[in-house]
């Protein structure tokens, strides 16, 4: 398995793994699953400030992950959401850990602070996989969705990319890191 930054000609590949998610999941709240171009749009947005990743094996995506922007609010510029989906096939088989790690180590080097995972409850496998990188959980929002005729849970996890109480240095654009093929797995 290779994990490298995403590409626009992965989006097909990327709206692929999440289609299923949407349609036959509540773990997405979206209703309806985006197109390769919307799905290239958000990864766009994520490579201007922060990362998007995919995991590729004998050519073909296995899986995608992303970091966006947390809030709209200065202070929280130090703080990050995360993304991850694994095609249905490869999950289990190490696709999920090794493009969390990957990711989680770009942020910090980024000088991000805090990632956060938003998790559609009930999910054990993504629970399973947030706390195996290392996340840990710090709170729900109960109720905060409705699909496939019920209420869900928002469950959020935390992993904490740098530490100390000195003023942070502002995060760095991903060119700012060079080559980045020593964080890849």
């Amino acid at each position: 398995m290779k994990i490298r930054i995403a590409r626009k000609d992965d989006s097909p590949a990327i709206a692929e793994i999440y289609a299923p998610i949407v349609t036959q999941t509540h773990i997405s709240f979206e209703l309806e699953p985006p197109g390769a171009d919307e799905m290239w749009g958000r990864m766009a947005k994520a490579l201007e400030s922060h990362v998007g990743l995919v995991a590729e094996e004998a050519g073909n995506v296995m899986g995608y992950a992303y970091a966006s922007k947390y809030r709209e609010k200065p202070a929280y510029k130090w703080s990050t959401e995360t993304t991850i989906y694994v095609r249905d096939s490869a999950r289990g088989k190490g696709v999920g850990s090794g493009l969390y790690k990957t990711l989680l180590r770009i942020l910090a080097a980024q000088n991000y602070r805090q990632a956060f995972g938003g998790i559609a409850l009930p999910n054990a496998g993504s629970i399973a996989l947030h706390e195996a990188v290392g996340f840990k959980r710090v709170g729900i929002n109960p109720e905060a969705g409705y699909k496939h005729g019920r209420w869900h849970d928002l469950g959020w996890w935390s992993f904490q990319l740098n530490t100390g109480d000195d003023a942070p240095a502002s995060p760095l654009p991903l060119p700012a890191l060079g080559d980045l093929k020593r964080f890849m797995e």
